[in-house]
């Protein structure tokens, strides 16, 4: 279950401590390589960080009854997210840009579908150039989960690969994933209140309404950010 928590509530929500940043030093398809792919299979600790986010962004889904849903995963990873999802009776598909993560879960055999995309391009496939566009059927999706990922979206890896316009793209696709109503609970890492406020204007610009929660606002260390959104008018049904 999850923890007790503090109210969302915090006058300075962002700012984050300085650590070691993975989306500093190489693209998300680099850095995850097969023997950073391995450490989700090896590390408890991995396994119980990533399991205790998932409920939570399931809990912040706020879906109105017990029924399956048909989710998304964003940088699902090698499954570990889709794991909990599972757990909860949703079928989902995961989509991730780097090819060993998604190998390792495909070894796991998890019950999801896995899909080697850039969520920078909305969804498209790896190495495509235009943002906004969707892989996906519009409105498909009921709910949409990602876990420590859309941080990497604030990073340009190139001059073509402006982090405004990828924020575009993924939002754009995200938004026409989801059908009307539905809801999106997006866990990151911002560096700063600049990403907090990219990532947030990024999202309402495409048409969503919702913000940020933050869970523990006074704790150094246990100071969780979630972007949560609604796609269009009306609730969850």
């Amino acid at each position: 279950p999850s923890p007790s928590r503090p109210p969302a509530a915090s006058p300075d929500p962002c700012p984050r401590p300085a650590m070691s940043r993975p989306e500093l030093s190489a693209p998300p398809e680099i850095f995850y390589n097969a023997a950073e792919a391995q450490k989700y299979l090896t590390s408890s600790r991995m396994v119980k960080i990533q399991t205790q986010l998932t409920e939570r962004c399931i809990e912040l889904l706020a879906l109105p009854d017990k029924a399956p849903r048909f989710l998304l995963d964003v940088g699902c990873g090698t499954g570990l997210s889709g794991d909990v999802l599972s757990e909860h009776g949703h079928v989902w598909v995961g989509l991730d840009i780097s090819r060993d993560m998604l190998e390792v879960g495909l070894a796991r055999d998890v019950e999801g579908d896995l899909v080697l995309a850039d969520m920078g391009n909305g969804g498209g496939k790896s190495g495509a150039t235009n943002g906004g566009g969707s892989m996906f059927r519009a409105g498909v999706f009921d709910a949409v989960v990602s876990v420590s990922a859309i941080q990497w979206l604030c990073n340009a890896d190139s001059s073509a690969a402006r982090a405004e316009r990828r924020l575009a793209g993924f939002f754009a696709g995200l938004y026409a994933a989801l059908r009307r109503g539905g809801r999106a609970a997006l866990q990151f890492y911002p560096r700063d209140p600049e990403q907090c406020e990219m990532l947030s204007t990024a999202a309402m610009r495409a048409g969503f309404s919702g913000g940020l929660v933050v869970d523990f606002p006074h704790s150094t260390r246990a100071k969780k950010y979630y972007l949560v959104l609604t796609a269009g008018g009306g609730g969850g049904g």
